[in-house]
């Protein structure tokens, strides 16, 4: 597994109060019981780690932890590719 999907599991964990163990990458949202407020705050909490920005169209797209994980590193990709392009 990713340090992304390590991350984002240890933060799910947290947020619920259940054993990382407990959570797979096939996991959904729905069955970890994330509700939309838990999901706006899980987005800030991952914003801030990765300094990058979850636009709420993306936001709604994710259903399961696995969604999460490839978003946020998609987000760091093209974060550190517009880097690259403009530095």
């Amino acid at each position: 597994m990713s340090q992304v999907a390590d991350e984002c599991i240890a933060l799910i964990a947290k947020q619920k109060s259940i054993a990382p163990e407990q959570i797979r990458l096939d996991s959904t949202l729905e069955e970890l019981a994330l509700d939309s407020l838990d999901r706006v705050s899980l987005a800030f909490d991952l914003e801030e780690k990765y300094d990058i920005e979850i636009p709420e169209s993306k936001l709604e797209q994710i259903k399961t932890v696995r969604d999460m994980v490839t978003g946020i590193e998609e987000a760091v990709r093209q974060k550190s590719a517009d880097l690259s392009t403009t530095g």
